[in-house]
């Protein structure tokens, strides 16, 4: 197979000023460069390497102006997306950090292990719905 990896993935939002508090704030990654695209948008960066284009791609949804956004991907009339994607999963590391972010911006989350796995897994919804997973090694747990 030559696929390598994943590249991004993308969110429709309408609410485009809470994604990027959400995934800057809470998740860490930076606002970089982004074509001008006929529609609102932002992509996020783990860090200043701006060479495989993002993490997340946001895709701003202005439900009185949308011809540019369905001109360039195309319609999805009532926001469902192109898929029944359940979740997204990062590998992560500095659990105490990132468990301080969430108690201090009040970010709701479930916190497992599986320990067959040497796991710590944690569960958290973007402002659009979205269930982010995030991997820490299991030695990081509580």
């Amino acid at each position: 197979m030559s696929i390598r990896k994943l590249a991004h993935y993308s969110i429709r939002t309408q609410d485009l000023a809470a994604s990027e508090k959400f995934y800057t704030e809470v998740m860490g990654f930076r606002v970089g460069y982004r074509p001008g695209f006929p529609f609102p948008g932002l992509w996020l960066y783990e860090d200043a390497d701006e060479s495989d284009y993002g993490i997340v791609h946001i895709i701003g949804v202005d439900p009185e102006e949308a011809s540019g956004l369905v001109d360039y991907l195309g319609d999805r009339a009532g926001g469902d997306g192109t898929g029944a994607l359940d979740h997204i999963a990062f590998l992560a590391r500095h659990w105490r950090e990132m468990r301080g972010r969430l108690h201090r911006m009040a970010v709701p989350y479930v916190e497992r292990t599986v320990p067959i796995l040497g796991l710590l897994q944690v569960f958290l919804r973007d402002p659009s719905g979205v269930t982010i997973e995030l991997n820490y090694p299991a030695s990081e747990a509580s």
